[in-house]
């Protein structure tokens, strides 16, 4: 299983609230593809600014392909025209799955 986990930084608390529809078409794309296993982003409790990014998939193709799907433009679009501040992400391949 591959694991995408990381942030975004919006400019400001409110900038939300302008990414809300593109993010919601984004998320309702990417879990139609069949590599994807989950796909979520979530707000910081302490940071408002900050948006957590959780994914996961099924192998790296699948990744791969989903950076060409055409969800993945508007998107792009949405995130640049809030001007946000900061982007990390990584992936993760994981080799075993524990309840803790």
């Amino acid at each position: 299983m591959i694991i995408v986990e990381g942030h975004v930084r919006l400019p400001n608390a409110e900038a939300i609230k302008d990414l809300l529809p593109a993010a919601t078409a984004q998320i309702a794309a990417s879990k139609t593809e069949g590599a994807c296993l989950d796909y979520t982003y979530a707000i910081d409790v302490l940071d408002p600014c900050l948006v957590r990014v959780l994914e996961k998939w099924d192998s790296w193709e699948g990744l791969e392909a989903h950076f060409r799907k055409p969800h993945m433009t508007p998107w792009r679009e949405a995130l640049a025209s809030v001007k946000f501040e900061e982007r990390s992400l990584r992936a993760h391949d994981v080799g075993e799955t524990r309840d803790v």
